[in-house]
């Protein structure tokens, strides 16, 4: 089950030839941890490969990070390649991650190609509510991402657009990164000021990051060198997700 999109759902939630829409939020919290591996680790020149390895390992979804260069200093992909993870994959999950500075210019490109979620920064120099509200009349879920020194106070007067929340726990740009401590208070504010929102985490996601995020209120844990990597990656999946829910369940 998608994340955002547990069973019971109210009118707003829709399913169109097999996918999932959130019309205007009131995208309920999963009930469980959702764990989505981030292509950016995956092999390029491997890709539909590796995105059909990681959703058949457990996954519940994949994480695409859209890079500009001019926003963060790294480019990756763009609406085509997010078009052609879509049409090998047609049910999954789709959380589209857009580090680039005009979302609003390139977030209906990614809804286009199949996006389910979009998450545009609370840093970038454009008008954030039209942004969110576009990407939310077009049937997807819209999302606040907050880099390692924004305060959760930037959600403030965007909290009625938010089905998701996504807190970096690395500096946005490139894999690999040591996980940043720093993020660990944040989810926990975020967790307390808006209940009903789905909280993601990315940067240095393992076993006991995750369990940590977790225990802080995360409920969507976005992994990439570490799943990628492993040896075998259905039973890192299976590893983390019964740690990670252990760890829930502890608090």
């Amino acid at each position: 089950m998608r994340p955002g999109a547990p069973a019971g759902r109210g009118p707003d939630f829709l399913l169109y030839s097999g996918r999932a829409l959130f019309l205007y939020s009131g995208a309920m919290k999963s009930s469980s941890i959702q764990i989505l591996p981030s292509i950016l680790s995956a092999r390029m020149g491997y890709l539909a490969e590796d995105c059909r390895r990681a959703m058949e390992a457990g996954a519940d979804g994949l994480h695409v990070d859209i890079m500009d260069g001019h926003f963060v200093p790294n480019l990756t992909m763009g609406p085509d390649i997010l078009r052609a993870v879509r049409d090998e994959l047609p049910d999954a999950y789709l959380n589209v991650h857009l580090m680039v500075m005009r979302p609003d210019l390139y977030a209906p490109r990614f809804v286009e190609a199949g996006a389910d979620t979009v998450l545009i920064h609370a840093e970038a120099p454009c008008d954030l509510r039209a942004t969110l509200e576009s990407i939310r009349a077009a049937g997807k879920r819209a999302g606040l991402t907050l880099n390692p020194e924004t305060p959760v106070a930037a959600l403030q007067g965007f909290e009625d657009l938010l089905d998701e929340v996504l807190i970096m726990t690395v500096h946005p740009g490139f894999g690999g990164q040591a996980f940043i401590e720093g993020g660990l208070p944040k989810i926990a504010e975020v967790a307390r000021r808006l209940p009903g929102v789905d909280i993601s985490v990315d940067g240095g996601i393992n076993v006991e990051t995750g369990a940590r995020c977790a225990a802080a209120g995360a409920n969507v844990l976005l992994a990439g060198s570490f799943l990628f990597k492993a040896a075998d990656m259905r039973d890192a999946i299976a590893d983390m997700r019964w740690t990670v829910e252990s760890a829930r369940k502890a608090e």
